[in-house]
């Protein structure tokens, strides 16, 4: 009777270590395909003012009346979130980028930007609580960063100097925004390319 216990026993611990063994290996395989397979960042379109170029410039004045500088030489960096309330993703996006506005406001400001009817667009930010934030009507704005698709992003750096850019429609992707002018290059991808060339 002891000594079927005790085979039992022997058994039992053999498994328990083939099992770490097996759990270990996986916990390695995940971390080399995430290596493999990094987050996305924005999708940057080559038009409009290039990474690390100056902004175009503008005075432009807000729904509720105000007046925001866009690429001039400010205290703070902006990101320009361009959106339409009829777009879906826009409306996904929204909390995140309150969210992400509330945390990073020490360095951040955070701007909308559209353009059509004044008021359809008041409607839309009193729904979406987005009065706390400047939200701009300008066509010119949009042309002049060639927004073709939404919602799209532009990170200004507190001189005025694009820093980011691109197509965004999750966290993630705006989060590379920030990624990438912290990394002092044009966007995620070019960095993820590159650092995969050099491997």
């Amino acid at each position: 009777m002891n000594e079927a216990l005790l085979v039992s026993t022997v058994l039992l611990w053999i498994v328990v270590l083939v099992l770490l063994v097996v759990v270990f290996a996986l916990a390695r395989q995940v971390g080399i395909l995430y290596e493999r397979i990094a987050p996305m960042g924005a999708l940057m379109l080559d038009s409009g003012p290039k990474v690390g170029e100056a902004a175009p410039s503008f005075t432009l004045p807000t729904l509720d009346g105000a007046v925001v500088d866009v690429g001039t030489p400010t205290a703070h960096s902006q990101l320009l979130f361009f959106l339409s309330p009829t777009c879906p993703v826009c409306k996904k996006l929204l909390p995140i980028l309150k969210s992400i506005a509330r945390d990073e406001a020490a360095w951040l400001r955070l701007v909308f930007a559209s353009d059509g009817e004044t008021d359809e667009h008041r409607a839309f930010v009193e729904r979406a609580g987005l009065q706390a934030h400047p939200y701009l009507l300008s066509t010119e704005l949009g042309m002049a960063f060639r927004v073709g698709k939404l919602p799209y992003a532009v990170l200004l750096d507190e001189h005025g100097t694009v820093r980011a850019k691109g197509l965004v429609n999750s966290r993630e992707q705006l989060e590379s925004l920030f990624t990438a002018k912290e990394l002092a290059v044009p966007s995620v991808q070019g960095y993820m390319t590159a650092r995969t060339a050099r491997s």
